[in-house]
């Protein structure tokens, strides 16, 4: 998998959000980079890292977007028929049968449950942080002493580091050797991605990022944890070159042309999968969102899907982020505890898919559904039913006769319509859905307001007609 070569880039808008950033002074340094189907189109950096630049083959820490690993290796071993997404915890974790369930008609959460982060756990983001290290021995004396719930399992979002470091254990158990060593050897590897791992070694020769806190007005350094039974959760460093490639190949589950695709890792319809909306979070952002599969789901109004993940660990921040509509997509990582460098990242991104028209949701009508459109103007004014037009629950919903008389006072209220060679404004046709049209004709007072949808058939046929006055005011 490789990026293809691109002109030196020049400076951007994403340019301008960290050159403003640098004046809050977060992090002793920043590297960040955007994307498209095609290979990663800008790299840039702030800040020092032993006393240079850092740049695209800088490691740090990626935290918990290390969780979509997890992801792909869970669902890999569904796709092997191996492994039951909807299977209690407790088949593969056999410590977590001496945990008391918060209510006594509650079930044992699922692998599924816990991918969605909906196992009832509280959020334990401070705490979970610096669990890495725990051994598995650890982790079972944990769960026999007993844990505590926020929820019934299966009914509530709340994000769970133990819950995905369950999920670790539920990997290890279904493959039957460590996490670790499945994720380098059956994701990694395969998708080319060197930079990418749980120890320091992956640093090369672009350097490695130390982790820092705020003290006072300077910088502390923080030791690195070491690998353990919480590894899943967050535990691997990357690079903005592979954490690139890594969300270029995600994304390219939507791309018809498959560019950033790579065979043999998990399906593209898994892929798919774990970018769908299986849990809402209500209240997160300022867009409906919710968790997928080891993602962050959003849904903007004009751009559609954006998916994403940050991640948080001592001395480090990052957040990867794409629209799968059109691949457009960027990362960053930060070297400060609590530096939230999602938030420049989405303003970054935000502006960049403003800047691309393409960016903008546009659903392609089917060819019926647009010839549809001149049948029905016709009939609305008064002339025949072309046989095939109308689907028959049409006259049994509301009589075609009927129909007619309230048409003709829609289009009175108006004051009769304009004919085709109108100056007069009205809106651009919509589509929702390619079985959804709605458009608008010119009258004398206002705009006439006509949609319909078509029936799932073959072919279809229009089984939604509605027609109403929009008046000037």
């Amino acid at each position: 998998m490789t990026d293809s070569a691109r002109p030196a880039p020049r400076p951007t808008g994403i340019d301008a959000v960290f050159d403003a950033r640098q004046a809050e002074h977060r992090a002793p340094s920043v590297v960040f980079a955007t994307f498209d189907h095609d290979g990663a189109t800008h790299h840039g950096a702030r800040g020092e890292v032993d006393g240079r630049t850092p740049g695209p083959h800088t490691a740090y820490r990626i935290a918990s977007c290390t969780k979509s690993f997890t992801a792909t290796a869970l669902l890999a071993l569904r796709d092997a028929g191996r492994l039951d997404l909807d299977a209690p915890v407790t088949r593969f974790v056999p410590a977590f049968a001496d945990v008391r369930l918060p209510t006594a008609d509650s079930p044992v959460p699922t692998v599924r449950m816990l991918m969605t982060m909906s196992g009832g756990l509280p959020t334990d983001d401070p705490w979970g942080d610096r669990q890495e290290s725990l051994t598995d021995d650890g982790l079972d004396d944990l769960l026999r002493r007993g844990l505590r719930f926020d929820s019934v399992p299966g009914t509530t979002f709340a994000y769970s580091n133990l819950g995905y470091a369950l999920l670790g254990r539920v990997v290890a158990d279904v493959a039957g050797r460590p996490y670790r060593e499945v994720v380098e050897e059956t994701v990694l590897a395969p998708l080319g991605l060197v930079e990418t791992g749980f120890t320091t070694d992956v640093a090369a020769g672009g350097g490695l990022a130390v982790g820092h806190r705020r003290v006072d007005d300077g910088w502390e350094p923080l030791p690195f944890s070491g690998p353990g039974a919480f590894s899943s959760i967050g535990g691997l460093f990357s690079t903005t070159t592979d954490l690139t490639r890594w969300a270029r190949w995600l994304s390219s589950a939507f791309d018809p042309e498959g560019r950033g695709d790579v065979d043999g890792v998990l399906s593209r319809a898994s892929r798919r999968e774990m970018q769908q909306l299986q849990r809402l979070v209500p209240g997160r952002g300022a867009h409906p969102s919710g968790y997928g599969l080891g993602l962050f789901v959003e849904q903007y109004p004009e751009f559609g899907t954006v998916v994403s993940h940050s991640g948080g660990y001592p001395g480090f921040s990052a957040h990867m982020r794409w629209q799968t509509a059109t691949g457009l997509g960027a990362v960053a990582f930060e070297n400060a505890t609590y530096a939230q460098v999602a938030v420049p990242l989405s303003l970054a991104l935000d502006g960049i898919m403003a800047e691309h028209e393409e960016a903008r949701v546009a659903v392609a009508p089917w060819p019926e559904t647009l010839a549809a459109v001149p049948s029905v103007e016709a009939v609305v004014q008064g002339g025949e039913v072309p046989a095939g037009l109308l689907s028959e629950n049409v006259e049994l919903d509301v009589p075609l006769a009927r129909r007619r008389a309230l048409w003709a006072r829609e289009v009175e209220a108006l004051g009769g319509l304009l004919g085709p060679g109108s100056d007069v404004d009205v809106p651009a046709p919509e589509s929702s859905t390619p079985s959804h049209r709605v458009w608008w004709l010119p009258g004398r007072r206002g705009a006439l307001r006509l949609e319909v949808r078509l029936t799932p058939e073959d072919p279809p046929r229009v089984q939604t007609l509605s027609v109403r006055a929009e008046t000037a005011h």
